[in-house]
């Protein structure tokens, strides 16, 4: 085991490793080409992601509340891609498996931190189509900017506690055992469980971290849900009711990609242990395709969007044909 250092407090001495080791796949030995292919997923997402926050910028209509959101949510997805593949192309592709035991504890905050902010941003999204649906009237009184910006902020705050909470922790265990996590990247679950001192502080905060925030925003996103199901069920014209039904179905198709993949491989590995191999592409693929396909979604299946990009190209062909035009006369 790697060379160990000390953290003595209240008489209690916390044995850490220098570094931990990454153990990545099982004796898979073309494992490499899974790793470019999450690669090429990283640059789609970077393209996809910059692209729809570019969009939002640039079109006046889209500064609401609602793309604030959206916004906000394409800004998580690229952070917490960026946190995440970077890391695992450098250690797996470039064979710098070695981590050291800070890096680790970082890396482990940005993943877990930006993954819950999409998880909260999908929350705060379906908020917006409860009020749109079942307050119209009221809509742009209660859904402003200044109560987004708020309700965003409140939502930082809370994740930067919860998971600095998370990730301290970890200094309260011993590793005098291995210093080899069987995973991809530093999970919290991996690492407490190499501990050879008591972990059930860290199996409850592990067991609160699932249901508070995987279990609980997919509940509160069902509720909202069917409010509005309810609401829809009151508009008597099928035009407007299918009009209204047609807002929710781009944020619906990223709550299903989003929470359905996480949420059948915890229960899956709960009822029968899955194989490293399988746990590892399990577990990767639903960190990383989400934040891929969520700016394709929204830009091919929101009107608003898809008519803003229409208006920036015809705009842009615009201002290439004046500035070729004078740039023909300066030249006669």
């Amino acid at each position: 085991m790697s060379s160990m250092q000390s953290d003595s407090s209240a008489n209690v001495t916390f044995v850490r490793p220098a570094t931990f080791y990454l153990n990545g796949f099982f004796n898979i030995p073309l494992a490499k080409y899974y790793y470019v292919f999450l690669s090429l997923v990283y640059v789609v997402t970077v393209l996809g992601n910059s692209f729809i926050m570019c969009i939002i910028y640039l079109v006046r209509r889209l500064h609401t509340a609602k793309y604030i959101a959206v916004f906000h949510l394409a800004l998580s997805d690229l952070c917490g891609s960026s946190a995440l593949i970077p890391k695992i192309m450098d250690t797996f592709l470039f064979e710098h498996q070695d981590i050291l035991y800070e890096a680790c504890l970082a890396n482990m905050f940005y993943v877990f931190h930006f993954m819950n902010l999409q998880s909260f941003s999908l929350i705060v999204l379906a908020y917006d189509r409860l009020v749109a649906i079942c307050f119209p009237l009221r809509y742009h009184a209660i859904v402003t900017k200044p109560a987004m910006l708020l309700i965003l902020g409140l939502m930082w705050i809370f994740s930067v506690i919860f998971f600095s909470v998370l990730v301290g922790l970890v200094n309260r265990i011993s590793f005098c055992k291995s210093n080899v996590i069987d995973t991809y990247y530093c999970d919290f679950a991996p690492i407490y469980r190499l501990a050879c001192n008591d972990n059930s502080v860290h199996i409850l905060m592990g067991k609160i971290c699932f249901g508070l925030l995987m279990c609980m925003p997919p509940i509160l996103i069902f509720i909202s849900y069917f409010c509005i199901a309810l609401a829809l069920l009151k508009i008597s014209h099928g035009v407007d009711r299918i009009k209204a039904m047609k807002t929710c179905t781009s944020h619906l198709m990223l709550v299903a990609i989003f929470y359905l993949p996480i949420l059948s491989n915890n229960f899956a590995s709960m009822i029968t242990p899955l194989h490293p191999n399988v746990r590892i592409i399990n577990s990767s693929l639903t960190q990383t395709m989400p934040p891929m396909l969520n700016p394709i979604i929204y830009t091919l299946k929101t009107e608003e969007v898809m008519q803003s990009i229409k208006e920036l190209y015809k705009r842009s062909r615009v201002h290439a044909t004046i500035a070729r035009h004078y740039e023909i006369q300066w030249q006669k």
